[in-house]
């Protein structure tokens, strides 16, 4: 397929209507399904986050240090809108994003969210070993991520569509899930 069919989110015999955002707690897969369902489909793969940060020529961490987290939520909210405003993608959020009710009603009326729903469990066995998530620097990590996943769950409930991660799924078995839920909504994701 030529690169403009490609563009258009067109490949494979599927064409993508709208951006899907993926949305659930860190260790969920993300970032691993959206490369992979970026690449199926054939449009590209964004990042929230990391567009807010060349933005700001600072990473998420000095933004919050420097001006506080209601100030990176505002940038986060205006990056979100702008980027759902672009030709259908897949979007990488951070964890928080969908938190805030301002960015699942701007990704309601332009995407569609799609929680990827992991247990616990799973999602303690990939984050355990990694320093990389600040939100996990506490005494107790295990008890803080039972916490998040406590307080955020009821609002992943609220995305549009839900596909389950479970431990035996591999990176493409997952993005198929993900592909077979995006098919149930026609105005998503359409087989030509």
């Amino acid at each position: 397929m030529g690169i403009a069919g490609r563009q258009n989110g067109v490949t494979g015999g599927m064409i993508l209507h709208r951006t899907v955002v993926l949305v659930g707690m860190m260790g969920c897969g993300k970032s691993a399904v959206g490369r992979s369902l970026a690449a199926r489909l054939g449009v590209q793969l964004l990042d929230s986050d990391a567009e807010i940060e060349r933005a700001a020529n600072a990473t998420i961490s000095e933004i919050f240090a420097r001006d506080g987290e209601p100030f990176f939520r505002d940038r986060e909210a205006e990056v979100i809108a702008r980027l759902l405003s672009g030709p259908p993608c897949i979007l990488s959020t951070g964890g928080g994003a969908f938190l805030a009710e301002r960015n699942r009603q701007a990704i309601h009326d332009k995407g569609v969210a799609v929680w990827l729903d992991a247990s616990v469990d799973l999602l303690w066995e990939r984050v355990k070993h990694k320093d990389t998530r600040p939100l996990l620097r506490t005494d107790n990590p295990r008890k803080t991520l039972e916490e998040i996943f406590a307080t955020r769950v009821p609002v992943y409930q609220l995305a549009d569509l839900r596909a389950e991660t479970l431990p035996e799924y591999s990176i493409e078995e997952t993005t198929d899930r993900v592909i077979e839920v995006l098919l149930t909504r026609p105005d998503v994701l359409e087989k030509t």
